[in-house]
Formats: C-alpha cells, sequence, structure tokens
C-alpha cells in the first residue's frame, strides 16, 4: 500500500492506494497556507497515520506550483505562501522510515493516467487538466518527461494571444488565462453582471442561453488553440484531459478538436486522438501513488 498526499491551493487530501491503483482511503482537510508549513505538514502526518492500517511502502506527493522533485522541496510559494523552500520528502522519510517521491501534481496525474487510465498502451502521450488553472504533463515511452534541472514544462503558459488579458504569471494572453475556469468566468463577467462559476455557465449553455453559449464556443476555440500547439510539437497519440472543466467538456471539446485539425496543418493531427481522463476524482491520489513507483520502481 502506498500513502498519498495531493497538495493544492485550497485543500489537502491523503490516501491509500494499492499497487493497482485503487484509491482504497481517502481524508481531506483546508490547505490553510497561512497556517504556515509546520502546521500543514502535521496534519498530513496525522490523516496518513489514521488510515494505515499496516505498514506502507513508500509516500507519493502531488503538489501544485513548481517543485524540485529531487531535493523533494516546494520551489515557489505563490500559492502556498510562506512554504518556499519547504523539505516535504526529507520530513516525511524522517517520520515514517520509508521512500517519499515528489512531484508536481500534473505530472502526478499524468503518470497515473498513463498507466492506471486512458493513456495505457500510449507511447507518446499528454494529460491536460483543466480547471483553476491548466497543468499538463508529458509521458513519452512510460517515462515523466522533465526539464533541465527536474523542472516541470509550464504548458499551460504558452502564449496563445499577446493582446489577451494578464497572467499572474507576468504574460499576457497565456493559454491558462484564456481557457482555465476562471478565465471564462472573467470573461463572462465583463460581458454580462452576475455571480458567475464555470459550473453555472456551463449548465446555462445546455438550456440555451446565448451568452453562456457564446461563452462556451470561446472555451472550445481557446482550448482547442493551446491543444493545437501541442500536437504540432509533440505529434502525441493522446491527449487525455481532465479537470472541473472538462465535467463539461461535451460543450467545447468538439469545436476544440475542430480547431486543432484545422491548425495542425504539418504533422498528422487526425492520429492524435483526444479524449478524456478517466481516472476522474482519484487522479490526484493515484498520480501521487504512481510518482512513488515511478520513482522508485522503475527509474
Amino acid at each position: 500500500m502506498i500513502g498519498a498526499i495531493d497538495i493544492g491551493g485550497t485543500k489537502i487530501a491523503a490516501g491509500m492506494v494499492d499497487h493497482r491503483g485503487r484509491v482504497v482511503a481517502r481524508l481531506e482537510q483546508p490547505t490553510a497556507p497561512e497556517r504556515g508549513f509546520e502546521d500543514a505538514l502535521a496534519r498530513m502526518i496525522r490523516m496518513l497515520r489514521e488510515m494505515a492500517a499496516d505498514r506502507i511502502d513508500g509516500i507519493g506527493i502531488g503538489c501544485t506550483g513548481p517543485v524540485d522533485p529531487f531535493r523533494g522541496t516546494i520551489e515557489d510559494a505563490s500559492l502556498l505562501p510562506g512554504w518556499q523552500g519547504a523539505e516535504l520528502v526529507s520530513r516525511l522519510t524522517d517520520q515514517f522510515g520509508v521512500s517519499v517521491a515528489l512531484e508536481n501534481d500534473a505530472d502526478a496525474a499524468a503518470l497515473a493516467e498513463a498507466a492506471w487510465g486512458a493513456g495505457q498502451g500510449k507511447r507518446r502521450f499528454l494529460y491536460v487538466n483543466v480547471g483553476t488553472g491548466i497543468g499538463a504533463g508529458i509521458v513519452l515511452d512510460g517515462r515523466l518527461y522533465r526539464g533541465v534541472d527536474g523542472s516541470h514544462p509550464e504548458l499551460g503558459h504558452q502564449v496563445i494571444d499577446t493582446s489577451g488579458p494578464p497572467c499572474y504569471c507576468g504574460a499576457r494572453g497565456c493559454w491558462e488565462s484564456l481557457a482555465s475556469g476562471p478565465a471564462m468566468v472573467a470573461w463572462m463577467q465583463a460581458a454580462s453582471a452576475g455571480e458567475w462559476t464555470a459550473e453555472r455557465i456551463c449548465r446555462l449553455a445546455e438550456d440555451g442561453d446565448d451568452q453562456a453559449r457564446r461563452a462556451v464556443e470561446r472555451e472550445g476555440h481557446y482550448l482547442g488553440l493551446g491543444l493545437a500547439n501541442l500536437v504540432t510539437i509533440f505529434c502525441p497519440d493522446m491527449i487525455a484531459l481532465g479537470g472541473g472543466v472538462m465535467k463539461s467538456g461535451h460543450l467545447f471539446l468538439d469545436r476544440a478538436a475542430a480547431m486543432v485539425l484545422h491548425t495542425c496543418t504539418q504533422v498528422p493531427a487526425a492520429k492524435t486522438m483526444l479524449a478524456p481522463a478517466l481516472l476522474g476524482k482519484d487522479a490526484a491520489l493515484a498520480g501521487a501513488a504512481r510518482a512513488w513507483h515511478h520513482r522508485y520502481h522503475e527509474e
């Protein structure tokens, strides 16, 4: 059994995952980053100990934002203020006496989808999570693609439209600022006063609301442009799409796929499958566990 931890900006989930990727136990707490890293670490340890009936084989962690997977530290603290440099891996190793692996959460989910989900059997596989932000992981021949110094490629911050809205990353018109859930909400709020969420917009679009339908058409357009870049660069067998926004993917995924075929004229884009991710709510914890397998059983 693998102990799994998923650290996001709003919640921390912990679970037990068997060696076939099944999440057999799960607990969640608010991240509350303002309470500091030591407080959060103590809560992670308590959750794991509460669920671990027997000795665990290892611990995997998926964490939002840039991390150093080999030093086992958080590298950027914009979403977790005050946590920069936090030594997750060494502290959990000391507590449990087992090996611990840390990855960016999108990389971790990509590993799980490649091994246990939509990407099984695919040699060139990308996973894209469309939710509060856009994160992606690249798995080639079963190996996680890493950048220089083990870095995670931030595909959500590719620039799509230089005249687009500003992003916290410092660029204008990056993919995340145009096609994430908050991007859909921001466009809708500018067009129509009201309290909006991506879920409400999609629900109204299904009911035939004209403004909401324009919002989801725009989502399909910009999602498709970003995917087209990935298809042109990587020529993958499959791109699997997950995350909260993709729960309404039936409203805009066809438009995104048409944009890929229209734009990618120099590569065999028709041979790249765009498919829903399969692990759903288990993707994050299964991904954390798979990060441990990838590091200690396969690397």
